[in-house]
């Protein structure tokens, strides 16, 4: 192994939780998902001697993430199933109260577009409003008007 792979490695394994949540919000089952995350590690390397330094490593590869996430999703060819009502969790009986709330969550965000998804992952990430703009390509000003827009409809959907 080189420098360049070693060096890469390196990365891929210091971002991979945040690209695993990513790689969460787009994909259902464990197979996909881990499709989806070679995929997206595949376009990371693919660009990897393109990128300049001229934004952080994060915002870089975040970029990356969400495009190839967007459009292999776009991509895929099985039909679609969208919940028309969220699961309801709270019959269950969990094991760990803290993993039923994420998954309900994760329910609530798998109905947002596209679009919103990616800007709530940006969030959750905890960047701020200029490193979500400078991701998405949208004005600061619009990442905040979007992000409030979207916390609304997840209380909405939680609420349910």
């Amino acid at each position: 192994m080189n420098a360049v792979e070693k060096e890469f490695l390196e990365i891929v394994a210091q971002y991979d939780a945040m690209l695993y949540k990513i790689v969460r919000l787009y994909r259902d089952s464990a197979e996909d998902r881990e499709d989806l995350f070679q995929e997206i590690v595949f376009q990371l390397w693919k660009s990897y001697p393109d990128f300049k330094g001229n934004s952080e490593i994060s915002t870089w590869m975040y970029r990356v993430a969400l495009n190839t996430a967007i459009a292999s999703f776009r991509k895929k060819t099985t039909p679609i199933n969208y919940l028309t009502q969220l699961p309801d969790f709270a019959e269950e009986q969990p094991n760990d109260e803290v993993e039923l709330r994420q998954e309900r969550l994760f329910a609530v965000l798998k109905v947002l577009d596209d679009s919103e998804k990616a800007l709530i992952a940006l969030y959750f990430e905890e960047l701020s409003y200029q490193q979500i703009a400078e991701i998405t390509g949208i004005s600061e000003n619009y990442v905040g008007v979007k992000l409030n827009r979207i916390k609304i409809k997840i209380k909405t959907l939680l609420n349910k």
